[in-house]
């Protein structure tokens, strides 16, 4: 690990966050263990990856995402789906979140809005869609990624290869 390596389209980025809302509240933060991303493959939302470029190792800053940037402005309201479209055993809780298929058979996710007797109210809109979004970050570590990393499209942790 090189210290002074700068973050860049190809570098494993290591870093902690807390983020909140315009409000103030803390609605996520990494716990422990830094989060770990392979810069410039879109993994982290656009406005936080463009803030890191070019930050190294101990770098410490706030930025403020728009959701543009971050996760979209809501663009549809939620939709009423039979309960039966979802597997027996499901947990259908405000907030969960299942994967479907969207008409050209791509990976979909949905977020369950909520329950009202045998209807589901789905969200196609990630839950912190239209939010803006305020992160405070430290860079703990920058090192170039790997061939196997690269090639994978993702960064491997500590402990070697990790399917997603």
């Amino acid at each position: 690990m090189t210290d002074s390596l700068a973050v860049g389209d190809g570098s494993v980025v290591e870093f902690h966050y807390t983020l909140k809302d315009s409000m103030g509240t803390t609605l996520d933060k990494s716990e422990g263990e830094p989060l770990l991303y392979l810069h410039g493959t879109g993994q982290i939302v656009a406005g936080l990856e463009r803030a890191l470029i070019g930050k190294v190792a101990g770098d410490a800053f706030t930025e403020v995402v728009q959701p543009e940037d971050g996760y979209g402005r809501r663009t549809e309201q939620p939709q009423a789906v039979p309960r039966s479209a979802f597997p027996a055993t499901a947990k259908l809780e405000r907030g969960e979140q299942f994967l479907t298929r969207n008409p050209a058979g791509q990976p979909q996710p949905i977020w369950i809005a909520g329950v009202s007797g045998d209807t589901v109210f789905v969200d196609f809109n990630h839950p912190l869609a239209g939010q803006t979004l305020h992160f405070d970050v430290v860079v703990v570590s920058v090192r170039a990624a790997t061939a196997e990393e690269k090639a994978h499209g993702h960064a491997h942790g500590a402990h070697g290869h990790h399917h997603h």
